[in-house]
């Protein structure tokens, strides 16, 4: 056997050697193996320190009524009827609806008002109406503004489904009452007075028809 054979047998032969003890020492992977699990205080404190707590007071309720109170859970039952209904929305609609209806009876227009009045209220505002007009009295009247306003009470029926808010109103505003002279017998055209009512408005909730009906007007 010549030289170079020699030494290609013993070099093949190191190799072989070699090999096995670096299998011996290492050992053989198969497959996807997982990195060992290791118990770290850092990887415990890398989590939130703090959980979500869902549920608790419904804001838009416990702005305007004490929670837990019977007007509380009166405006809860509102609104799992009609999700969609929220108080303080209703309480804006309520501010703009009390300025229009107020100067539609101060003026005497009750076209536009009348769908937002129960029978018996639309009823009440004509004959004071028709009392002007047969006394040849007419009102000028300027609102101002609405100074408070705040919702005192809410009741619900869970069997009609009628929901009741009563809303207390301090508003300012100037009214004149004029004669068949146009002459001013009553009031001020400057003089701001000071206006204070107890309205309640009523609807059934869950209903088609989104307008609440003014039901009551306590001053």
């Amino acid at each position: 056997m010549n030289s170079p054979m020699i030494q290609l047998l013993v070099l093949a032969g190191i190799a072989v050697f070699l090999i096995l003890r670096l299998r011996n020492v290492l050992g053989t992977r198969e497959g996807f193996e997982k990195p060992p699990v290791v118990d770290s205080p850092t990887a415990a404190r890398s989590k939130p320190a703090f959980e979500v707590i869902e549920g608790g007071p419904d804001l838009d309720i416990t702005d305007h009524v004490p929670d837990g109170s019977d007007a509380a859970k009166a405006l809860a039952s509102m609104k799992r009827i009609e999700p969609s209904f929220g108080v303080s929305d209703f309480l804006g609609g309520a501010r703009g609806a009390y300025e229009m209806i107020v100067m539609g009876f101060e003026r005497g227009d009750l076209a536009d008002i009348q769908p937002f009045l129960s029978e018996e209220i639309y009823e009440s505002f004509v004959d004071g109406v028709a009392a002007r007009e047969d006394q040849g009295l007419t009102i000028e009247a300027n609102f101002i503004g609405v100074r408070e306003m705040e919702l005192i009470n809410a009741t619900f029926d869970n069997d009609t489904k009628e929901a009741e808010l009563t809303i207390r109103f301090v508003a300012e505003l100037t009214s004149a009452v004029r004669d068949n002279a146009g002459d001013i017998v009553e009031g001020s055209l400057t003089d701001v007075k000071k206006q204070k009512d107890e309205w309640v408005f009523a609807r059934i909730m869950g209903s088609d028809d989104p307008n609440w009906l003014l039901v009551s007007t306590d001053g």
